[in-house]
């Protein structure tokens, strides 16, 4: 069984395209068509046995039709809620929706983790969180007040989308920061065995059903 970490895929969301320069037309069709190339993406390098920590921003636009597609992707799945998720209590202030926005995004198989905790990786701990100690995607650093306190320990994230794979003992598994696919539990305690550094985005590699063309 393989542990797997990923955040940012945000089914469904046109803007994401043109955003962060996934490789699909930034049309409804496009969309379309990123829905499906996650959904590959995911099922090649993930077994229905592994486990995959989600760090947030899931599903975007109609939750209700984006949400669903959780089914299809393999693995016993973890949401730690991010900013663009509605089942954390900082972004759904009524208590009846986030009732049922939790009751939603448990119908499609997600365990909800809270906003940050820390995580054994063998012998080795990891906070994880949405958000980094410090950088953003954007010129100003958004929610502060929701991110961790950087005492010095190792953190997994998202948000910054593909600004950076690894800034410090920041590790960012946004999807977008590693070429549409996941990271292996392997892989994130080699970097930390490596010690902190500086790494830029991968770009994005071929979609499985491509690569049989080839």
């Amino acid at each position: 069984m393989t542990t797997w970490f990923t955040s940012d895929l945000h089914f469904g969301h046109r803007n994401i395209i043109r955003y962060c320069g996934r490789p699909f037309a930034s049309t409804p069709e496009g969309v379309e068509a990123m829905n499906e190339s996650l959904i590959r993406r995911w099922n090649a390098q993930v077994a229905p046995g592994d486990s995959v920590w989600i760090l947030g921003d899931l599903a975007m636009g109609k939750r209700h039709e984006t949400l669903p597609l959780v089914e299809r992707l393999n693995g016993h799945k973890s949401l730690v809620p991010g900013n663009h998720d509605h089942c954390w209590a900082p972004g759904q202030r009524n208590e009846g929706k986030l009732d049922r926005a939790l009751t939603l995004y448990r119908s499609v198989g997600l365990t909800i983790r809270p906003l940050e905790f820390n995580l054994s990786l063998g012998d080795r701990w990891v906070m994880v969180c949405h958000f980094p100690f410090e950088g953003d995607s954007h010129e100003e650093d958004r929610f502060t007040d929701l991110r961790p306190t950087n005492e010095g320990q190792w953190l997994l994230h998202g948000h910054v989308h593909d600004t950076w794979r690894q800034r410090a003992r920041q590790i960012n598994v946004g999807i977008d920061a590693w070429g549409g696919r996941l990271v292996a539990q392997e892989e994130i305690l080699d970097m930390m065995a490596a010690g902190p550094n500086h790494l830029g985005p991968e770009p994005w590699g071929l979609d499985p059903l491509e690569a049989t063309h080839v």
